[in-house]
């Protein structure tokens, strides 16, 4: 004997309705225009270009800033003075106003970042070694002497 199964109720086909509009999620990021985002580039390199100029000024001056210090002292006095010049600017990028994604805001931090570590650390050798030359006896001469 057969069993009965009971008939499935079948749905009728439907059309394809067009779009309802619903698209996914808006994101939380407010969406920006060509001149926010000019605005914003031209933000950055100018604040990438202030950390160059600020980086060469520091680290020349750290040459006659610390000058009293002496060894290991004088080194982590530099390094402290180029952390706090560093974080000033990050005060001064905030000053700027930019309009940046939440994506892009940690830009303010590490934009010229390792830029500015090695021109300080550059331009404060470079000055360290021309004007104490002469003091190590190593008999260099230089035009600077």
């Amino acid at each position: 004997m057969a069993k009965h199964h009971p008939k499935k109720k079948e749905t009728p086909d439907t059309p394809d309705l067009p779009d309802s509009g619903k698209k996914d999620p808006p994101s939380s990021e407010p969406m920006i225009n060509e001149y926010e985002k000019h605005y914003n580039e031209s933000q950055l390199n100018k604040l990438f270009w202030l950390r160059i100029a600020l980086a060469v000024i520091a680290g020349i001056s750290a040459t006659f800033i610390f000058e009293q210090f002496e060894g290991e002292e004088r080194r982590w006095v530099s390094i402290g003075f180029m952390i706090t010049i560093f974080i000033v600017t990050i005060f001064i990028a905030k000053e700027m106003r930019m309009k940046l994604p939440k994506s892009d805001r940690k830009k303010i931090v590490t934009q010229a970042i390792g830029s500015y570590i090695f021109i300080y650390l550059f331009m404060w050798i470079l000055s360290y070694t021309i004007v104490n030359v002469n003091e190590n006896g190593t008999g260099l001469v230089t035009p600077f002497t």
